[in-house]
């Protein structure tokens, strides 16, 4: 297979194989078995969180009903998550943020194989010690054929550019530590975690893996994530566009749309102030892109339910995962 932007090297070419083989068990099918998750246009009006006004729905993945960590639950490292029968390829997706580290293991058919582990992100944390973590946090998952990566920062060939979370003494908001800064840079996560996990890894802008799971290849698509920081992604007939760190531009009184739009922005003045300020950040991204349509995610997405226009797409945390399996059909940059 060709290397392609965003992968290491594939383990035929080191003499490695890669780690194939069957989940712990096979579920059978049952009621309630995992839906595929909608590509088309359709996805637009299929899902925001429940109970949201006026508010459209990105796709969801239902998980079987066998479970050893407890259905429709999220798993934390260490524990048995729930199984289902999956069809190959399985991709190992990783979710990378600034509180937390998430992962699963999706099939070709976009359904989730197992309950998300998840663990906290902590600080400081130089590249190597994100890659160690990120094995164990993975250890309890079902097997996979291959690796999909979504990281808030700037990524070129599986090679990190820019971690501007990870480069802090305690977090975003923080000093910036200079020594950090220097080992994040040009850092090769995709080949440092193909060495550790022995399978091929693609690593993209999280935000990017967000948009790959929802857009539906019409026109001009945005899509902007809401975290622990601010992530942007724009796509152009389904094609996405070079990566554009729209997070970091100057937006109100000296501050960039990272520091007033971020979690700790939120958690200081409160849901309604923050509800304004995301609301005129939309506008100035409408003046300046001009999309066709706006796709809003993120884990703080959730508070903009009912309050935003009802073109606005809300997108499922989830599909920072799911998107993985794109990025596997049209690479990174």
């Amino acid at each position: 297979m060709t290397d392609s932007p965003g992968s290491s090297p594939s383990p035929e070419r080191s003499g490695r194989r890669p780690a194939i083989k069957a989940p712990a068990f096979k579920a059978p099918a049952a009621k309630g078995a995992a839906t595929r998750a909608p590509a088309t246009k359709a996805a637009r009006t299929r899902a925001v969180p429940a109970g949201a006004a006026r508010a459209t729905r990105a796709p969801r993945v239902v998980k079987t009903t066998r479970t050893s960590a407890g259905a429709g639950t999220t798993g934390t490292a260490g524990t048995a998550p729930t199984t289902t029968v999956p069809a190959h390829p399985a991709t190992l997706a990783i979710d990378i943020g600034g509180t937390g580290l998430k992962a699963s293991v999706i099939d070709s058919e976009s359904r989730l194989l197992a309950d998300r582990v998840r663990v906290a992100t902590t600080y400081p944390v130089p590249p190597e010690l994100m890659v160690d973590q990120l094995v164990k946090l993975v250890q309890p998952l079902p097997a996979a054929d291959r690796v999909s990566v979504g990281f808030p920062g700037v990524v070129r060939r599986g090679h990190v550019f820019t971690a501007p979370h990870f480069v802090t003494k305690a977090g975003p908001g923080t000093a910036v530590v200079k020594e950090l800064v220097g080992k994040w840079t040009g850092f090769d996560l995709a080949g440092a975690l193909s060495a550790r996990l022995g399978l091929d890894v693609r690593v993209a802008n999280d935000a990017d893996l967000q948009g790959w799971a929802v857009v539906s290849g019409n026109g001009l698509e945005m899509v902007v994530t809401l975290g622990t920081g601010v992530g942007t992604a724009l796509f152009i007939e389904g094609k996405l566009v070079p990566h554009l760190e729209l997070a970091h531009h100057p937006f109100r009184k000296g501050g960039t749309y990272n520091e007033q739009l971020g979690d700790a922005a939120l958690k200081k003045i409160g849901t309604a102030k923050w509800r304004k300020r995301v609301l005129e950040a939309i506008g100035n991204f409408q003046s300046l892109v001009n999309y066709d349509h706006l796709y809003i995610g993120g884990g703080n997405a959730r508070h903009l339910a009912g309050h935003i226009d009802p073109s606005i797409t809300i997108v499922d945390n989830v599909a920072g995962l799911v998107g993985g399996i794109k990025l596997w059909v049209h690479g990174g940059h």
